[in-house]
Order: C-alpha cells, then sequence, then structure tokens
C-alpha cells in the first residue's frame, strides 16, 4: 500500500495533524480552546491518518497512537508506532538518515477451513516447525492437521466420537508420526497420514483421574519410540513411552462405535508423581534444558522444573511457590530466562 503513495508528502502531512491535535490539546488544558469546524476528535484524526496511508495501518495502532499523543502531548510517540513498528533506546545511536529505516511488514494466510462447529472451542493447537505443520484439537473432538505445503494448505481432520469426556490437549509424536491427544479418561494416538482416518488409530483407557494436559518429550536419537508427558485433576504427572511394537502386542478389538484399535491402560508402565496440590494446568518438555515444567493453581507447588527421572524416583524437585499459582509459563533460549503468568 505504501508504494502506491507519496510517502514522504504523506509523512508530512501527518506529522503537521499530529502537530495541530496536540496544540487543540494544549489548549484545551489551559481552557483556552475554543470548539470550530477545524476540531481534531478521534474519528478526524483516524479518517485523515488512513486517506494519508490507506490499508498500512490498522485500526488498533491508531487508536493506540492517539491516545499517548492525547494523554502526553510533551512526550510524543514515533511516528513509526502508527504501523505498528517500535524503537528501541539504542535506535538513536544508529544513522538518523531516513533511507535507512525499513518496516516490515509480515505475510499472514488466512486459512478458511473451519475446524469447528457452533458449541464448540480449541483446545489445543501446535506447532510442528520441522514438517511445517500445525495441530488444532477441539473440545469436542475434531482433530486437525494443516499442513503447509509448496504455498498452500493440506488438511487433514476427523471427528473422535465420545461420550461425555472433552478433549483438553493435543501435541506431536515426531518419531512414530502421531498426532497425541487426552481426554478426561482417554489418551488418542492418530495416524494422520492414512488415506481413511476415520479407521487408523488407538486409544489407550482407562485413565482413573482426568488428564488435562499433554506435551511430547523430545528426543530424536530414540527414532522407534517416543515419550509423552501429561498432568491431571489431583496434581499428578504421568510419564508415557510408546513403541510400535505396542500398536502390534497390546491392541484389543475395535468398539463396534469406532474404528479405533483399544489399548489396556494397565498393560502400560506408566510412572506417576503427585507434584502439585491442585489440577496441573500446563506441561511442557524444554529439550535445550532437558527438563520438564509443570505449573499448577496451588500456591505451594506453583511451578515445577526438573528431569524427567523425578517421575520415577522420591528424590526432592526443584519448585518455585508463587502466590495463587501460575496458569502458564515459557522459556526463551535467547534470554535464558524463564516467565511464568499467574
Amino acid at each position: 500500500a505504501l508504494e502506491q503513495i507519496d510517502f514522504k508528502n504523506a509523512l508530512e502531512q501527518f506529522q503537521n495533524l499530529v502537530e495541530k491535535t496536540i496544540i487543540q490539546k494544549t489548549k484545551e488544558s489551559s481552557g483556552l480552546y475554543t470548539k470550530d469546524e477545524d476540531e481534531i476528535d478521534y474519528d478526524k484524526f483516524y479518517t485523515t491518518t488512513r486517506t494519508l496511508f490507506g490499508s498500512a495501518v490498522k485500526y488498533q495502532n491508531v487508536q493506540a497512537f492517539f491516545r499517548k499523543i492525547i494523554s502526553n502531548p510533551d512526550e510524543r510517540p514515533e511516528w513509526l508506532e502508527i504501523f505498528g513498528c517500535f524503537t528501541g533506546e539504542c535506535d538513536s545511536m544508529s544513522s538518523p538518515s531516513k533511507e535507512s529505516m525499513i518496516l516490515l511488514v509480515s505475510e499472514k494466510q488466512q486459512i478458511t477451513h473451519s475446524v469447528v462447529k457452533r458449541k464448540d472451542v480449541i483446545k489445543g493447537i501446535v506447532k510442528v516447525p520441522l514438517l511445517h505443520f500445525t495441530v488444532t484439537a477441539s473440545q469436542r473432538g475434531v482433530i486437525t492437521v494443516f499442513s503447509k505445503q509448496r504455498k498452500s494448505f493440506f488438511i487433514y481432520s476427523f471427528y473422535f466420537k465420545q461420550d461425555t469426556a472433552w478433549i483438553t490437549g493435543c501435541d506431536f509424536l515426531p518419531n512414530l508420526n502421531y498426532v497425541v491427544a487426552v481426554t478426561e479418561s482417554t489418551i488418542i494416538l492418530w495416524d494422520y497420514k492414512t488415506k481413511d482416518s476415520m479407521s487408523d488409530g488407538f486409544v489407550i483407557k482407562p485413565m482413573k483421574n482426568c488428564l488435562l494436559c499433554v506435551c511430547t518429550v523430545t528426543m530424536p536419537d530414540n527414532l522407534a519410540k517416543d515419550t509423552i508427558l501429561m498432568g491431571d485433576d489431583k496434581g499428578y504427572v504421568y510419564l508415557l513411552t510408546i513403541t510400535n511394537d505396542d500398536f502390534i502386542m497390546k491392541q484389543s478389538k475395535a468398539e463396534k462405535d469406532s474404528q479405533f484399535k483399544f489399548l489396556d491402560a494397565e498393560s502400560f508402565n506408566i510412572p506417576k508423581r503427585k507434584l502439585h496440590d491442585d489440577w496441573v494446568g500446563k506441561i511442557k518438555y524444554f529439550s535445550a534444558l532437558k527438563r520438564f515444567g509443570s505449573c499448577s493453581t496451588d500456591g505451594i507447588n506453583s511451578f515445577v522444573l526438573d528431569d524427567i527421572k523425578r517421575l520415577e524416583d522420591n528424590l526432592p524437585v526443584k519448585e518455585f511457590s508463587v502466590p495463587k499459582g501460575v496458569n502458564a509459563f515459557t522459556y526463551c533460549g535467547k534470554a535464558k530466562v524463564i516467565v511464568t503468568g499467574g
């Protein structure tokens, strides 16, 4: 959009608009302003800005910019912010040449395929960078794989029929090439690659407690198996390792209402350990740290970060207490920090 306009002229007109707005606000504060036809309110500011720059500016960025100059006229924002771009403190040390400024606008592609129906919600979304995938799972049982190939999206989807249990989370098993999802009482393993997506998969059940979250333990050297972590509503964290042999040795006949093959949960060795005194809200494995993290609204054992071996022994775990608990967390490798949200 910016290529079609005289950007230098448009920028000068925009800066004049900002100056007039600041002068008007200053006069209003001192009681010297009298309303007239040239009054600049938000609607006029937004319309003028869109006229100058077109679709290159977004509503929320214009709104934020206008709010800043109205609330504090002496500390006016940089014009870059009208495009949603922000300069750091170090930018003042760089060359002041306007020609060196580059505006980067990300390209987004909207997927119009509807993966959920009315009164359904997405409960899990996982990106698989190596395979250019995105996996989603809805509360009522729709699991979908968006595969980006040749700049277009191929969509694999199936509906898992369940009685009353809802899907609570999902992830991808990179070695076995299965999608894993958990419901309140079962573990679903779906082979998305098959043509008949409705009939290729396994269900592990029954699980005694209500499963609330799941994640994959990334170990690229174990090509014949995958390990997953799960959290439940009693504060337990589970460790489950699955191999290709399990699909052959432990399967039973499919039930009448489903083509999925069933695996008895009791035939697996599933170590578990109670790490929290409340629901396990999220669980994640950080391959860079070789540690897993789990969080809970428990105000005493709010966040745990330790080796998965701690799930198979009784050694103390590294845990942190946060008032009112932790609902979410993430790790930044570049900054080497873990951030939690309560």
